[in-house]
């Protein structure tokens, strides 16, 4: 069976990886360096498992920059294309779904289409309409950055938004690929599976949120944030668990996610789901108070990443803390590996990392590693259990 998988970021190239260990598998980007990576065995997005998948497993992947060449006898056609939040729409941007979809029709008139991007509630039932082919169906990921085959290989569940014998035959596959047997498999309507995906990321960041402003009350009032935290955790019904502070939930997933789901209330009432988003600018606020009150002339920036084995920073939340801190006059200098670049939205990239930390009057860390130990009396962070 031939299957082609549309964009190779974390959830494409993941995919890909884990259904290419049974079937023949062929991976479309228009990226000419992430496709030659990729037919050389090697990972283009930083992801240890995926590093040693592609260069040690027997994988039948190839990769490719003709879309007719990907999509041709193709049984399903895996769309894994960004989505990004606009905010001047409040909507996500799903024009690169909707011409993959068009794209595939031209040439392939008898392949299941999978929906990996994340969409709006509704997205999918629109595509059976305007193109009138009911076999498109929602499939959601829930996947961390930097370890997105590792939760492909060991899912906590498998969704997905059809209820077709071939909906049924892809989630058999996802099942015999994966690593963890025995993974509950739910089949929704595709509205519902789109639902599912906003509503768990919104839980997540609703969690994150209430324990940042946790951690707001407690350092305003100089109280011991970690002695609460343990103390309300103990509970079974909460759990001690996704509970250490943060400058606010960021990465590609949350922020947009949110937003999106806000949107699609806008005629549903609510309260809780405003705050989740708004709490967000709150943290932040917040952060950026409590280090000014240092009255920092220079502020270094601790790695931009959101999460350890990541590369991927796009809305971390340490990029709102930067601009409030500039917005104010403040210096801003930034350590980051994987910035090639001399310069970081105006921000100077300092690449030796011993200059960077003799340097700057307070050294800003989302999470601490062992390599700023020796300047913890110039570090600001709210991290207290070293995870993310």
């Amino acid at each position: 069976m031939k299957i082609a998988v549309v964009g190779m970021g974390y959830v494409g190239l993941a995919n890909a990886a884990l259904l290419a260990q049974e079937e023949h598998v062929m991976t479309l980007d228009r990226d000419q360096a992430k496709v030659d990576a990729v037919n050389q065995h090697r990972s283009p997005i930083v992801d240890p498992m995926l590093e040693d998948f592609l260069h040690n497993r027997p994988l039948k992947m190839l990769a490719t920059l003709d879309s007719t060449e990907a999509y041709v006898n193709a049984a399903f056609v895996i769309i894994a294309t960004p989505t990004d939040y606009d905010a001047e729409s409040g909507r996500f941007d799903t024009q690169s779904v909707e011409s993959v979809i068009q794209d595939v029709r031209a040439v392939n008139q008898t392949a299941m289409l999978v929906i990996k991007s994340t969409v709006p509630v509704g997205f999918t039932e629109r595509m059976r309409r305007v193109f009138d082919y009911q076999d498109i169906i929602f499939a959601p990921e829930f996947l961390r950055e930097g370890q997105a085959l590792y939760d492909n290989l060991y899912p906590s569940r498998i969704v997905i938004g059809g209820q077709t014998e071939r909906a049924k035959l892809f989630s058999d596959l996802m099942q015999r690929c994966a690593f963890k047997k025995g993974v509950p498999v739910l089949h929704t309507g595709p509205t519902e599976a789109e639902a599912i995906k906003l509503f768990s990321n919104t839980y997540l960041a609703m969690r994150v949120a209430y324990f940042n402003e946790l951690d707001s009350y407690a350092e305003s009032h100089g109280l011991d944030t970690r002695q609460i935290i343990e103390g309300v955790g103990l509970d079974p019904r909460i759990g001690n668990h996704y509970n250490n502070p943060s400058f606010g939930y960021g990465g590609y997933c949350l922020p947009k996610d949110t937003k999106q789901l806000l949107a699609n209330y806008s005629d549903v009432p609510q309260t809780l789901i405003r705050a989740v988003v708004d709490s967000n600018r709150t943290r932040k606020d917040f952060i950026a108070d409590a280090i000014l009150k240092r009255q920092p002339q220079r502020v270094g920036i601790y790695r931009l990443i959101m999460k350890a084995g990541s590369d991927n920073f796009r809305t971390s939340s340490v990029q709102g803390i930067m601009k409030r801190l500039k917005a104010k006059g403040v210096e801003v200098v930034v350590y980051e590996p994987v910035l090639k670049a001399a310069n970081f939205f105006n921000s100077r990239v300092i690449n030796d990392l011993e200059e960077f930390k003799r340097i700057c009057d307070v050294v800003v860390a989302n999470r601490l590693t062992d390599e700023i130990n020796d300047i913890l009396p110039k570090i600001y962070t709210r991290d207290l259990y070293s995870k993310d």
